[in-house]
């Protein structure tokens, strides 16, 4: 059984089939991404998924629990740790206190501890926020605000913050979104990093040089329904694909990026290629 899977997933809202069906496998320790044009119903994949919203009908079961009517606290507690598009940092607070909130876990008696020990969480969690920092390189930016730091670094803390959370599975959605070509590198340099030491994660984004060239597995959706998956290289020269979300020339300039990209990910030239000024 894969870590996640969902069958038959579908979302209606009144006539409209939002998702239609879906059938999807993430393996555990694989980087399995969902690409489609905007309005495929992406995000409302991962909102049904994360128990945002409730579907029509399907099945969504993530490490051998059934997650039909479960809240999203009690699916995050599972180990089921996503991002969010907008990014919603706490702007007064600085990076590795961002990721504090994220991996503190508060039970009924927390605030008493609290009260008597003010520094424990700070403590408890300070080895997972170093290594979380240090897996998308910053720890050099751990006392700094949100908004002090670029685009492409605001969303690698929200990538750390979700890494403090400690997932079983870690679902990112539109961390591309934004990032100019140098910082999409960086960020699929890390993303590669991520599985190498064993997480598993699922990439949802629309930026097809990003997921062509680092992710195990890929889905395609297209108005709802998945159009074709397999590997990389299978999903790039599916006609269905090309069809209905490349075009031909677009394909051909993607695969050209794509291959940018990959060149620069197998080097590890992520770092190489920063342009957010440190």
């Amino acid at each position: 059984m894969a870590l996640l899977e969902t069958r038959s997933l579908t979302v209606r809202y009144g006539g409209l089939a939002a998702n239609a069906d879906i059938d999807i496998d993430v393996p555990e320790g694989k980087l399995v991404g969902l690409i489609g044009p905007n309005g495929a119903g992406k995000t409302t994949f991962i909102d049904a998924i994360t128990g945002f919203t409730s579907p029509s009908g399907g099945t969504v079961t993530f490490d051998g629990h059934d997650l039909n009517g479960m809240s999203p606290d009690r699916r995050a507690h599972l180990g089921l740790t996503r991002t969010f598009q907008s990014l919603e940092l706490f702007e007064d607070l600085s990076v590795r206190d961002n990721l504090l909130v994220a991996a503190e876990k508060p039970q009924w008696y927390s605030f008493l501890l609290d009260l008597f020990r003010p520094e424990r969480n700070r403590t408890k969690h300070e080895s997972v926020i170093d290594s979380a920092m240090a897996a998308v390189e910053l720890g050099d930016l751990a006392d700094r605000l949100p908004s002090d730091l670029s685009h492409g670094q605001r969303k690698l803390v929200g990538v750390a913050r979700a890494l403090a959370a400690q997932p079983k599975l870690l679902l990112l959605d539109e961390p591309a979104a934004g990032l100019d070509t140098a910082e999409s590198q960086k960020l699929g340099a890390h993303l590669r990093e991520l599985v190498g030491s064993g997480t598993t994660i699922f990439l949802i984004d629309h930026d097809m040089g990003l997921v062509l060239n680092v992710c195990d597995y890929i889905y395609v959706l297209d108005f709802g329904r998945i159009i074709a998956h397999g590997t990389p290289a299978e999903v790039r020269t599916d006609p269905a694909v090309i069809a209905a979300y490349l075009g031909e020339s677009a394909g051909e300039a993607q695969a050209r990026e794509g291959a940018q990209i990959s060149t620069a990910v197998a080097a590890g030239a992520g770092a190489d290629g920063d342009t957010d000024g440190h």
